[in-house]
């Protein structure tokens, strides 16, 4: 009996579609920014190929600080990873710490502007979402005069700042 209703089970569940996703909506409101729901739309916003969930090729771990008003604002887990479909970008968080990943092929197109799409923030090298005044982004403390299309791989520390 066990084994019929696990057999039930399995195929009913395979038999279930997702839906799709939500459309991508670039945020200009204040933080906090929480991982939008369904990153499959901010993977292809992003211009980013879908890649496996798990794929941890040639890893590279970026630290980025981002900080509105004097305030850290908290870089969420699982941006730019979509659980439910098993898809990541190739540059995503796991958890709540800071650290952007670099993992898979072709990792190293990964851009800040990507990053700032993933999440879902607006990010023009001027303004990060509404906050236009005094934005500066540092790269292993190096001043980055395009911060949109600021290569990711390769820095040990990012940080975004905007009074």
């Amino acid at each position: 009996m066990r084994k019929v209703l696990i057999v039930a089970v399995l195929l009913l569940t395979a038999c279930v579609s997702r839906p799709d996703p939500d459309p991508a909506v670039m945020r200009d409101s204040a933080p906090p920014w929480d991982a939008p729901r369904d990153a499959i739309s901010y993977i292809d916003a992003a211009g980013l190929e879908q890649r496996p969930l798990g794929e941890d090729t040639d890893m590279w771990v970026v630290a980025l600080t981002v900080e509105v008003g004097g305030q850290d604002v908290l870089v969420p887990a699982k941006i730019g990873i979509d659980g439910p479909r098993a898809i990541q970008a190739v540059v995503h968080t796991h958890d709540e710490q800071g650290d952007v990943w670099l993992e898979g092929p072709d990792n190293d197109v990964a851009t800040l502007g990507h990053f700032f799409s993933l999440w879902g923030v607006e990010f023009d090298g001027d303004c990060l979402a509404s906050h236009c005044e005094e934005l500066t982004v540092l790269a292993d403390g190096e001043p980055v005069d395009d911060p949109v299309n600021l290569q990711l791989r390769g820095h040990q520390t990012v940080e975004v700042s905007v009074r």
